[in-house]
């Protein structure tokens, strides 16, 4: 697993949401990023004790669980094991999922510097 799916230093959602996925999907490789401070939205209401401020995600995950699925089905897989989390405040994600073959593939393509 990356270094920055051994990283756990968010917040209670956030160390769910890693624990969740590293379960499921057994990623090779997984970054998660609260992005929630970029909704002023939800700021306000954390800073008025509506919330925990962790709202807004953005997650890329490699994992062979997605070998044969489509963009969607993977989705639904991730939202399938946030399912809690979504419906005790967790509000949006920005998803980013790939097989390993894909992001080999994605490398050899790619022009060398």
């Amino acid at each position: 697993m990356s270094t920055a799916a051994a990283a756990a230093s968010g917040g209670p959602v956030e160390t769910a949401i890693r624990t969740k996925l590293t379960e499921t999907l057994n990623p090779t490789e997984l970054a998660i990023t609260n992005d929630s401070w970029q909704h002023r939205h939800h700021h306000a209401m954390r800073e008025t004790g509506g919330g925990n401020g962790e709202t807004h995600f953005s997650i890329q995950v490699v994992s062979d669980a997605f070998a044969g699925k489509s963009m969607m089905q993977r989705h639904r897989m991730i939202y399938g094991a946030l399912a809690e989390e979504m419906q005790q405040g967790l509000h949006a994600l920005s998803l980013k999922t790939k097989t390993p073959e894909e992001v080999a593939k994605a490398a050899a393509a790619a022009p060398s510097a």
